[in-house]
């Protein structure tokens, strides 16, 4: 699977002269935990997080600072969303490998990820855009596995089973190549994480 497989699109996105606040009335509103930024060309010139944001925003509770010495001056927040921001963007193609864009995530410490073509902004792939695949139920993988190999050839040749994500293909005939393909095809259907085909062993010579 591709990034374009998986990505949400249209993105939620903000400008990188809209006021800060309104960036985190957006997040707050959708859910989500960062936007991507557009200049006033709609290029990709960044991300704005929810600890972008946060950054110089939260005061002390004013009741803690009575009987206190006077508090040294906070630097102040970011009044525009392009002075918050993290840029450039870390962004994927959109023909990126998923297991690419999950190591992006993972390495980078980041939730979601821009799918960009230069920087025009395609969609973008989140955690839990990942975490959704992943969550497929067995049965519908049984059943999209079964219908990419009857499209491949052979209907009723393949015996599928599928257990947490994990599918086991056994094949009526003990062909290399064919194995090969089936384990391309299975491979590829949403929410697989690992494949096994083998032949029939009982079959008789």
């Amino acid at each position: 699977m591709r990034a374009e497989d998986v990505m949400s699109t249209p993105a939620v996105t903000v400008r990188e002269d809209a006021p800060a606040k309104s960036a985190i009335a957006l997040l707050t509103s959708h859910g989500f935990t960062a936007l991507p930024v557009l200049d006033a060309d709609d290029r990709l010139v960044g991300v704005v997080t929810e600890a972008d944001l946060m950054r110089d925003r939260v005061l002390p509770d004013a009741r803690g600072l009575i009987w206190r010495d006077e508090e040294p001056a906070a630097p102040a927040p970011a009044r525009l969303v392009r002075d918050a921001m993290t840029g450039p963007a870390v962004a994927v193609r959109a023909a990126a490998d998923i297991a690419e864009v999950a190591k992006v995530l993972l390495d980078k410490h980041i939730r979601c990820v821009p799918v960009a073509d230069g920087t025009t902004l395609l969609g973008i792939v989140s955690r839990r855009d990942l975490l959704r695949t992943l969550a497929r139920d067995d049965d519908a993988i049984v059943t999209d596995v079964r219908h990419r190999l009857a499209a491949y050839g052979g209907h009723g040749r393949w015996a599928v089973s599928v257990l947490d994500g994990a599918v086991t293909v056994v094949d009526e005939f003990d062909d290399a190549d064919d194995r090969h393909v089936a384990t391309v095809l299975a491979a590829s259907a949403p929410g697989v994480q690992s494949v096994d085909v083998t032949a029939r062993v009982d079959r008789h010579t």
